[in-house]
């Protein structure tokens, strides 16, 4: 049973799942990179699992620890296009009225590093958006909650009530899909039950 694990994430949400399943004294260290990708990986599954690797190399470059590394990243996916973290309140407004009486998809890539090995894999959620009024969406930005998430909301809070539905692992939604992710731990020996 490997003791040491680091969470490479300053995310709260990730923090609480890995907690909420039973996991307590892991570090967090985020990693602390530019997240940029090269031009010839354009697939959204491929983008969150080569960011995902770079999180956790990243982190066990730096501080050398013997420890398991469990590093993520999630985007969302509309017609094509892709929506990171909204830099600005102009950019979440238009995020979110983009988002509005649509299907979107969540991805999440998972990389696992431990002792020189790495196992990464990615999740997929389609979810629905009700239509949004301008309204709403002004006042959920000016919540804040919008700010730190992919795609400008966070279905675990406010932004819960644009969702009409949603096909897939929730938690994917959240930033951290946790049947995959006990999956990946047990090819490393880490079993949740």
């Amino acid at each position: 049973m490997i003791d040491n694990i680091i969470l490479a994430s300053s995310s709260p949400r990730r923090k609480q799942l890995l907690e909420m399943i039973g996991f307590s004294g892991f570090k967090t260290i985020p990693a602390n990179m530019q997240e940029i990708v090269p031009k010839n990986i354009e697939n959204p599954e491929e983008i969150v699992m080569y960011l995902a690797k770079c999180k956790a190399t990243e982190v066990a470059d730096k501080y050398q620890l013997d420890a398991l590394i469990i590093a993520a990243d999630t985007i969302v996916l509309i017609d094509d296009k892709i929506l990171g973290k909204p830099k600005s309140n102009e950019e979440a407004f238009k995020m979110l009225r983009l988002l509005s009486d649509k299907y979107h998809f969540v991805y999440t890539g998972i990389c696992i590093y431990y002792r020189n090995s790495f196992c990464t894999e990615f999740e997929k959620t389609k979810v629905h958006f009700r239509d949004l009024t301008d309204e709403e969406i002004r006042a959920y930005i000016e919540s804040g909650e919008p700010m730190d998430k992919a795609g400008a909301y966070g279905i675990q809070g406010k932004g819960s009530v644009f969702v009409s539905s949603i096909n897939g692992d929730f938690y994917n939604v959240m930033g951290l899909p946790l049947c995959r992710l006990n999956n990946l731990l047990k090819k490393f020996g880490v079993s949740v039950l």
